[in-house]
């Protein structure tokens, strides 16, 4: 389906240079865009790529716009923040060419009499809903979900095939739950009498805000007493392990394969590359940036860039002390050398 570059301006803003009625039927990187495809340049280092695209219209800055000047002899779309304007426009484009839902309850599903189903929710093959769960307007429940007892699922949130959203849990509006995760398993709660592990009960729950996404197979535990919380507009990548009790601030992203262990807080507007471990009973205060493969193991109380495994230190603090390493074998050497010199002066004391 084609799409004028009007109704995207109508639609999303920004500043267009070229034919309103020109027609695009979707976004394609700047290297294979053909001239029914809208692409966009949101790094400058590709504005000679972008001079040469044969893409129908180009996203950019107002910066790229006079740096690129006329090598480019397409439409353009001016906006402030390109990359944005790219993944609003990417949404509505998915959104035109998705096949139609039936809302519904397919005949394979199994949903308790005491469960509530609003009319316009899709519930797929082999769904188990039970007694006690809410499922909002315009909710989608993919193929083998399982929504567990007094759970509920706000209004447009989406479950992927196989997701187990367990008893009591709670998300809010617009979520999105890839396949394979588990939110609301027990989390890792044990007492040490002689030895021996005594399973503590977890009988809080997991609340998750709205516009929250969550990766395939990650897995965010039950509070043990009080819930877990997942704030407003938080990106979990997969395979990430939230533990019980922790709290995550609103619109934190984190990488794939982070693990966040029992009780941690983390604050609001947090980035985590990849791999990143944090211990638990921590605090780290909002617009922390903690870089791939670092070890939190004490609380941060100041935002800012913070890398390595141990210690942890701001990100200009790691740097410094990377560098001195990394002459540690030269340094060495040349103390070695000092030495001998030294040696060879004799003892003064002894003239």
């Amino acid at each position: 389906m084609s799409t004028r570059l009007g109704d995207l301006v109508e639609r999303f803003g920004g500043r267009l240079i070229g034919n309103a009625d020109l027609s695009v039927i979707g976004i394609a990187p700047l290297s294979d865009a053909t001239s029914s495809h809208i692409t966009f340049l949101s790094n400058p280092k590709l504005r000679s790529q972008a001079a040469k695209t044969q893409a129908a219209c180009l996203i950019l800055s107002e910066k790229d716009n006079e740096a690129i000047g006329t090598d480019y002899a397409g439409a353009r779309l001016v906006a402030d923040n390109p990359y944005a304007y790219f993944a609003r426009a990417a949404q509505y484009f998915v959104a035109q060419s998705a096949p139609p839902r039936v809302a519904g309850i397919h005949p394979t599903a199994f949903v308790h009499e005491a469960a509530t189903i609003a009319s316009t929710a899709t519930i797929g093959p082999h769904v188990a809903i039970e007694a006690g769960a809410v499922i909002a307007d315009d909710c989608v429940i993919d193929a083998g979900c399982v929504v567990g007892r007094n759970a509920y699922v706000g209004a447009g949130t989406h479950f992927h095939p196989r997701v187990s959203f367990l008893d009591g849990c709670r998300i809010g509006a617009r979520g999105i739950i890839q396949s394979g995760a588990v939110i609301g398993a027990d989390g890792f709660g044990f007492a040490n009498e002689a030895g021996a592990w005594i399973k503590i009960p977890q009988t809080g729950a997991v609340v998750i805000g709205d516009d929250v996404e969550i990766g395939a197979n990650t897995s965010i535990d039950r509070g043990a007493l009080a819930d877990t919380v997942i704030e407003d507009g938080v990106k979990l990548d997969n395979q990430i392990q939230i533990g019980h009790n922790c709290r995550i601030g609103e619109q934190t992203a984190m990488s794939p394969c982070d693990g966040v262990d029992r009780s941690a807080i983390i604050g609001k507007y947090c980035t985590f590359g990849g791999a990143a471990m944090i211990l638990g009973h921590l605090t780290i205060a909002d617009k922390v940036h903690i870089s791939s493969g670092s070890l939190v193991s004490r609380s941060i109380s100041e935002p800012g860039q913070y890398t390595g495994f141990y210690p942890l230190a701001k990100n200009a603090e790691w740097e410094k002390s990377a560098v001195i390493v990394r002459n540690l074998p030269t340094m060495r050497e040349k103390i070695r050398e000092l030495e001998k010199n030294i040696k060879s002066l004799g003892d003064p004391t002894e003239e």
